[in-house]
């Protein structure tokens, strides 16, 4: 009677290992790859900002000094007040753009499915097609948006909308236009969740059309609005094609009006080889994102427990 028992207790245990090799196998190679390819590079960047070391001669320790460095980096802060005017731009605009594309998509008109495509065309589209495009329409004298204010408004200074104070609301105008059509597909997800009974009832307790909107669908898409300002917030922070391929010319080089936070990375730790400094900038980046992250999820959080 014992050996059966302690046989069966073998073969349980037997079964559970032959199952967690079976989770481990699937596993294995998505966490491989994730430990070789984000992971390690991660730790090695973390501990990089703590050293001086440009790649060929021997590393030396820095302590803090690569973070007092930054205290006294015009190009940093530069950089750093350009990267936050984008976001507090780009974030609303897109969210706001969006929400209404959906909002009016998801009613029944005629060739909804076309102009879902057309508004979702833009961020399926190669970045330097669009670029190039966006590059001649507002081109400072060939342009036709500088035609139109000089022909038809009269204006005599046109501006130069890739340059000086203008390109950072270039930047702006031109990822909410391509960006939005992705958010829009979410907002729209979103907003086919809502039972079609809320809006009857709303509809019987006399409500209008905007306050349908503010009763009933704008809480209703909370988590969305929450999940789509926390992609846009990470990826506002990381901007960094657009403003190389918009912003850079023909050489890829960024004005200081232009500079974002990734492009000054980049430029540290390749083409100055100066990789200490760079992760320590990189460091400061990953706060700023973790705290603002948090906070918004703690701003959920709060809000999902009214």
């Amino acid at each position: 009677m014992e050996n059966s028992v302690v046989d069966l207790k073998k073969s349980r245990k037997m079964r559970e290992r032959k199952r967690m090799l079976t989770a481990y196998s699937f596993i294995a190679p998505n966490f491989i790859g994730f430990a070789v390819f984000t992971m390690i590079p991660i730790i090695c960047a973390f501990a990089l900002g703590f050293l001086h070391w440009d790649g060929n001669n021997a590393i030396e320790f820095a302590g803090l000094s690569n973070f007092k460095r930054l205290l006294g980096d015009s190009i940093f802060k530069a950089s750093l007040k350009n990267t936050i005017i984008y976001c507090i731009g780009t974030v609303p605009l897109t969210m706001i753009a969006s929400l209404g594309l959906a909002i009016v998509l998801n009613q029944k008109i005629k060739f909804r499915g076309f102009f879902r495509t057309v508004s979702f065309f833009p961020y399926v589209a190669s970045l330097v097609a669009i670029t190039a495009v966006w590059s001649m329409i507002f081109h400072p004298s060939k342009g036709p948006v500088n035609a139109i204010l000089y022909y038809i408004f009269h204006v005599e200074n046109l501006p130069n909308w890739f340059g000086g104070d203008l390109i950072l609301l270039t930047l702006i105008l031109f990822s909410v236009w391509k960006y939005m059509g992705y958010y829009m597909v979410i907002y729209l997800a979103g907003l086919q969740g809502i039972s079609a009974e809320l809006y009857e009832a709303a509809g019987l307790d006399g409500a209008n059309t905007w306050q349908k909107f503010r009763y009933v669908t704008w809480p209703q898409l909370r988590s969305t609005t929450f999940f789509v300002t926390v992609m846009l917030t990470i990826n506002c922070f990381k901007v960094y094609d657009i403003a190389i391929m918009l912003a850079g010319g023909g050489d890829g080089k960024l004005g200081t009006s232009s500079t974002v936070l990734v492009y000054y990375i980049y430029q540290k730790a390749f083409i100055e080889w100066d990789l200490g400094y760079s992760s320590a900038i990189a460091m400061v980046l990953f706060a700023m994102v973790l705290i603002i992250t948090l906070i918004q999820f703690r701003g959920q959080k709060k809000y999902a427990d009214e």
